[in-house]
């Protein structure tokens, strides 16, 4: 039996990761047990307005990548290459019918996958820079849904290093020569007020 990882390591483990190995499938099942994990989770209200949309098809996954924008920061970087894109998606919804806006709940159910991936030793990567009526039509997504966040999945192909903030105080993500993605985080001394 595996030993349980704890979650300050599940914690830095989970990075916003933007490459993966595209051959490596993720079934439903898992998507599934990806999204239980989201359905546990707190809900404002406990209104549960969430709803799932998921993707592990090849053809699929095509439909979906085109209406994503990643790494904003990294200007000259359109994205994952084809061979490095997510084996899966998870697209989380607001159903109007339930609220008319969700303000927290996507973000808690968005953290629950993504540990929960990490834990399967997956990766994934939350985008909220999507192109919402071509992804509607792509996927004939009903109306009444409100594309909140897109999850990307799959097995991470790169390293994500965490770092201090540097003296200029940016903490803008940047790669290296070697393709290592580093990302600035304040130290906990900077983030407690007195």
């Amino acid at each position: 039996m595996r030993e349980p990882i704890m979650l300050r390591e599940l914690v830095l483990k989970n990075r916003s990761f933007r490459r993966f190995h595209q051959g490596e499938a993720i079934d439903r099942g898992t998507l599934l047990e990806l999204v239980d994990l989201a359905r546990l989770s707190a809900s404002g209200g406990n209104a549960q307005p969430l709803r799932y949309a998921l993707s592990c098809e090849a053809a699929r996954n095509a439909l979906i990548f085109p209406q994503l924008a990643w790494a904003g920061s990294l200007k000259d970087w359109p994205g994952p290459a084809e061979g490095e894109r997510p084996s899966a998606y998870i697209i989380i919804l607001g159903d109007t019918q339930i609220v008319n806006y969700c303000s927290i709940d996507h973000g808690i159910a968005a953290q629950s996958i993504l540990l929960g991936a990490t834990e399967k030793g997956l990766g994934g990567c939350m985008i909220g820079s999507i192109d919402r009526e071509g992804l509607r039509e792509a996927l004939a997504i009903d109306p009444r849904y409100e594309i909140l966040l897109v999850i990307a999945l799959g097995r991470p192909a790169e390293i994500v290093q965490l770092e201090d903030v540097g003296p200029d105080g940016s903490t803008t993500y940047w790669r290296d020569a070697d393709s290592v993605h580093h990302v600035p985080k304040h130290r906990l001394d900077e983030l407690v007020v007195r």
